[in-house]
């Protein structure tokens, strides 16, 4: 059987894979195993982005959570940074999010925090999901008082945003910025933190229904916000995903700023403050070439993980580092927040720009970004870990990493959240590259069937 959580939590189509009933049992298993030592009645926040799925889903997931005894929380439309630090500031128990991040409105999630804010080891997953498939064996449903009850709080979001903008005290007069909200969790919360700043914030794509968010828009659909800065001619854009865990941004001319760009930029700003940990940063190996590069040669330390800003987190946490993340935008500060943070990213790298006076663009030549190419193959999500496994696949990618030795590099890797295996290929020419990703994605998706 498919293991249940992937990178980011239980994924799936709401309604579909991802049920009602699933929802009911994730908030049973979780919030037994999340609070089983304690003596009191828990407590669990729970939040959602803008996804129409959402509060059938939350719920489902709260009436599991109240049939083992706990108490809810239910803090409507947030992001997931948001959740964290509430669910590590009121000291409850646990905290919940109801989120599919990036993805189509079709999809949806559920991802747990513990106590501390921090999203749960692989050990206590696998915990909640063996309960799952052992139906509920040895919990105890309680009855009459025994049961727990929802509270609903509409006012959570403004402590998020007083959190944030005390976090990164800037001044953002006189600054143009043009904001994708991708109809998602930041659609208020991004806006009015940069506007009490002082920012002149255009935003776009703010008015989620709850069947657009994502659409066309947000960091995984940037031409838009490309377009927009440079008529607008403003200083910045900025680019959140539908659960605001993630920043994109766009350079004055209309350039994307990419993660790996986003953490070398605060990083060196921040190593030159002596404010960044033993001069290191967290990241992950999808980062680019030009990122581990760009470390040697300004004297960080680059420490990889394997992808997934999960694991990006648990390694900092283990060598105490204080900024980590991905090239997709997930950025962790773990001096002001346990997970990813679009907002603070944003606030951080907006003070780069305030306090240098220096351009994006300008601060954006910290690192060469080496030419990159990333397809990806559709397979049967069952199949997706053992694509080596099929000597065709095996003897390609082989062939490749020779053929790029010593001027590139070659990496495959499973989706955590996906039925996909992603090719990426790096190397000097951006024409071979593409060519040659797209050739072996295709093999791929060929031959595992």
């Amino acid at each position: 059987m498919a293991r249940l959580f992937g990178t980011d939590g239980v994924r799936g189509v709401a309604n579909e894979e991802l049920t009602p009933l699933l929802a009911m049992q994730l908030g049973q298993a979780g919030a037994y195993v999340l609070t089983k030592e304690k003596k009191h009645k828990p407590t669990i926040m729970v939040g959602c982005d803008t996804r129409i799925s959402g509060d059938m889903l939350a719920n489902a997931l709260m009436a599991g959570a109240c049939s083992v005894g706990a108490n809810c929380i239910y803090l409507g439309i947030l992001p997931t940074p948001a959740v964290a630090y509430l669910t590590k500031k009121y000291r409850v128990d646990a905290g919940v999010v109801i989120s599919a991040s990036h993805n189509p409105v079709e999809s949806n999630g559920i991802k747990f925090f513990d106590g501390d804010g921090y999203k749960l080891p692989d050990v206590l997953e696998d915990e909640i999901e063996g309960l799952i498939h052992s139906n509920m064996a040895g919990v105890n449903f309680p009855i009459g008082t025994g049961v727990g009850k929802i509270k609903y709080r509409t006012d959570a979001r403004e402590e998020y945003i007083n959190h944030s903008i005390t976090s990164v005290p800037v001044d953002l007069r006189g600054m143009k910025i043009v904001v994708d909200c991708a109809e998602g969790a930041s659609y208020v919360t991004s806006v009015e933190a940069l506007r009490d700043m002082g920012g002149d914030v255009i935003a776009i794509h703010n008015n989620p229904d709850g069947t657009n968010i994502n659409l066309n828009c947000g960091s995984t659909h940037m031409e838009e916000l490309q377009g927009r800065v440079v008529r607008e001619k403003a200083s910045v854009g900025l680019a959140f995903d539908g659960d605001a865990d993630r920043l994109m941004a766009v350079d004055e001319n209309g350039q994307v700023v990419d993660g790996d760009q986003i953490m070398a930029i605060i990083g060196c700003y921040m190593k030159e403050k002596g404010i960044l940990k033993d001069d290191t940063i967290v990241a992950t190996v999808m980062s680019n070439l030009g990122f581990f590069l760009m470390g040697k040669e300004k004297g960080l330390h680059i420490e990889k993980t394997k992808v997934g800003d999960r694991y990006v987190l648990e390694r900092m946490k283990e060598i105490g580092a204080s900024l980590g993340g991905e090239q997709s935008g997930h950025i962790i500060f773990l001096d002001e927040n346990t997970t990813g943070d679009g907002l603070l990213s944003a606030l951080h790298l907006l003070q780069v720009m305030a306090e240098t006076g220096k351009s994006l663009s300008e601060l954006a030549t910290v690192m060469e970004v080496l030419p990159q190419a990333l397809v990806n193959a559709r397979v049967p999500n069952h199949k997706k870990e053992s694509y080596m496994e099929y000597p065709q696949v095996a003897d390609a990618i082989k062939e490749l990493e020779e053929r790029f030795a010593g001027e590139g590099r070659v990496l495959i890797r499973p989706s955590g959240t996906e039925p996909l295996v992603r090719v990426m290929i790096e190397g000097k020419d951006q024409q071979e590259i593409s060519s040659q990703a797209e050739k072996l994605a295709n093999l791929i998706q060929e031959v595992i069937v």
